[in-house]
């Protein structure tokens, strides 16, 4: 199984999520991932498209598990991404993609014991390298290291 599978899927459904308002048990089925999409992106972007695509059951189960505990701390978890914020920044100001990247990665750090904080940062800088901004994976860094030192010194 790839994890990295499993997180790019629950980004993806965070995201649907969002932007499309659909049910979370809708996108949790995965029946999309069998449909032929329109979308076009850059090359990198289509390979990793193609990847998921491909996925198997247990990388769709730690998806759904990655997913469905984003939405029920979603308010937790976006008052941690306000809490390291700079001041001129706010939660409506961040771009939906990297939104969903930074939920689905703080609920990894905070909920799930199976994965260290560097790692879930070093899989997220990836995911948003392919699917974000060209920026966004130095902004989703800073935001999940500042959250990953703080977590450490409360279990300290």
């Amino acid at each position: 199984m790839s994890r990295r599978k499993g997180r790019i899927l629950a980004f993806q459904v965070l995201f649907s999520w969002e932007a499309t308002k659909s049910s979370l048990d809708d996108l949790l089925n995965f029946s999309w991932l069998q449909k032929d999409s329109e979308f076009t992106a850059n090359p990198e972007t289509e390979a990793a498209v193609a990847e998921v695509k491909e996925s198997s059951k247990e990388e769709q189960t730690f998806a759904s598990l990655i997913a469905s505990g984003t939405v029920d701390h979603i308010s937790e978890i976006d008052e941690m991404i306000k809490a390291h914020l700079t001041k001129d920044w706010s939660l409506e100001r961040i771009n939906k993609v990297t939104l969903a990247i930074l939920r689905t990665s703080i609920y990894e750090m905070k909920f799930q014991t199976g994965s260290t904080p560097q790692i879930v940062i070093d899989e997220a800088v990836k995911i948003a390298k392919d699917f974000g901004t060209d920026d966004s994976y130095k902004f989703i860094n800073a935001v999940l290291d500042k959250i990953g030192k703080d977590e450490a010194s409360k279990k300290d």
